[in-house]
């Protein structure tokens, strides 16, 4: 699959690899596994001289020997006597680039952790004594997102502070889904949320289904639930390592949210323990999990639920995770029975999510989100506001149109009225249909 998006971010690198002719510049680029970090780097570094270097789970001593390996292919540059160090890798780079630009990409940078911590110190240390005066754009990159936030963000890492840049790469928005497919002779609106429902636009799986001509749905499942599918373990191999010894509980709290369990009293009440920390950890630390309070409610309003942000993770929770037995009797009959019978229900959150996209790409409204009044009464799948123009969009979401009762919405939306006086409501009943509105054909 080609390259595509990431222009703002691509721009980003540029821009500040330039600036290296000035003195040394640090980023930091981040996100999910999968979601095309490495890529977008080395995309951007081909169009200067850059050295790419992989922290691999091996000694210490093992990477130093692998790494000038690398060096001298770049660089005409005698290494006397045998470097063991890490330390002394990093500050030859460093003087090399005291004469010479270029970029030095350091990939998956969390695994000093297992290596040798004090690395982190000894970067630093050099990077404040070097940095006046070299060419070089340094680019750090890394996919335990937490392990990132802790190196760069906690004021007691030696490394905090240090970065010039962040850039958190996320999953792709629907369009770019759409030109993937379109690219491919194989756009539907159809297509286009199947694959939105199940990848969450995340690069890696949308190249696995285009690798394969893999488009329908159908295809789509019957790809998955097949004996060795790179899908079926891929849950465990993202989070495991975020969430070390408990990952037991974090994955249960995730299954439940997967199942629609979607408030603190609910899960609790199926989990008999306390989950207050582990919930703050899903939003706060891994940010897999967000807090959704009613469309303009009070921020520190008591009306809230909690949903998984990223699709894929969503559907692995609830029909790959949730059927573990199933799958590894390679009974994958069964769970697609169980998916047939559950996926129109499970997929009209995901219509709705996407509609919310779509919306908010068209610059038009300041203010977007879901309503519903206590006790889940008066719900309203899109709420969206523009207080320039005073204009309130209300809108439901339904995967079969025919479904839509347009004084049912009117009904429902009496009080969030109310609270916007002098506001043109524009009540609309959406379903893919009409995607073409947001996305054109």
């Amino acid at each position: 699959m080609k390259f595509y998006n990431r222009t703002q971010e691509t721009k980003q690198i540029k821009d500040i690899t330039s600036q290296t002719l000035e003195y040394g510049r640090m980023t930091v680029i981040t996100g999910r596994r999968r979601i095309g970090k490495t890529k977008m780097a080395l995309t951007v570094a081909k169009e200067f001289k850059h050295v790419y270097l992989f922290i691999s789970k091996k000694s210490e001593l093992l990477l130093c020997n692998e790494f000038l390996n690398i060096i001298k292919t770049h660089f005409r540059v005698p290494v006397i006597g045998q470097i063991t160090q890490f330390k002394d890798v990093f500050k030859l780079l460093l003087e090399l680039s005291i004469v010479e630009q270029f970029i030095l990409i350091i990939d998956e940078f969390q695994e000093f952790f297992n290596i040798n911590p004090s690395i982190y110190s000894d970067i630093q240390n050099l990077w404040d004594q070097y940095k006046n005066d070299i060419h070089m754009h340094l680019i750090f990159i890394g996919s335990v997102y937490s392990l990132m936030i802790k190196i760069f963000e906690n004021n007691k890492e030696p490394l905090f502070g240090r970065a010039d840049k962040t850039i958190y790469l996320g999953p792709f928005k629907a369009r770019t889904i759409k030109d993937i497919l379109k690219d491919s002779n194989d756009y539907t609106p159809e297509n286009l949320f199947h694959y939105y429902l199940i990848t969450g636009g995340v690069p890696r799986y949308l190249e696995i289904l285009q690798n394969n001509q893999i488009y329908s749905l159908k295809h789509i499942i019957d790809f998955i639930f097949e004996k060795d599918s790179p899908f079926l373990s891929e849950g465990k191999n993202l989070l495991i390592e975020e969430f070390g010894k408990e990952y037991g509980n974090y994955f249960s709290i995730l299954e439940l949210l997967s199942m629609g369990k979607n408030t603190r009293t609910q899960i609790e009440s199926l989990l008999e323990m306390n989950i207050g920390g582990y919930l703050d950890n899903l939003e706060k630390q891994y940010h897999l999990i967000s807090k959704k309070q009613p469309f303009n409610a009070k921020k520190k309003g008591r009306v809230q639920r909690y949903c998984i942000d990223d699709n894929f993770l969503n559907f692995w929770f609830r029909f790959i995770y949730r059927y573990g037995s199933a799958i590894e009797t390679e009974n994958f009959s069964y769970v697609k029975k169980i998916l047939e019978r559950d996926l129109s229900t499970y997929s009209g959150p995901f219509l709705e999510k996407l509609f919310h996209e779509c919306v908010a790409e068209t610059k038009q409204f300041n203010m977007i989100g879901r309503y519903w009044e206590k006790g889940n009464q008066n719900e309203i799948d899109l709420v969206a506001i523009n207080e320039l123009e005073k204009k309130m969009l209300l809108c439901e979401v339904k995967t079969n149109i025919k479904n839509f009762r347009m004084n049912q919405l009117k009904e429902k939306s009496q009080k969030i009225v109310m609270k916007y006086p002098g506001y043109t409501i524009d009540y609309k009943g959406l379903s893919l249909d009409n995607i073409k509105d947001y996305l054109g054909n």
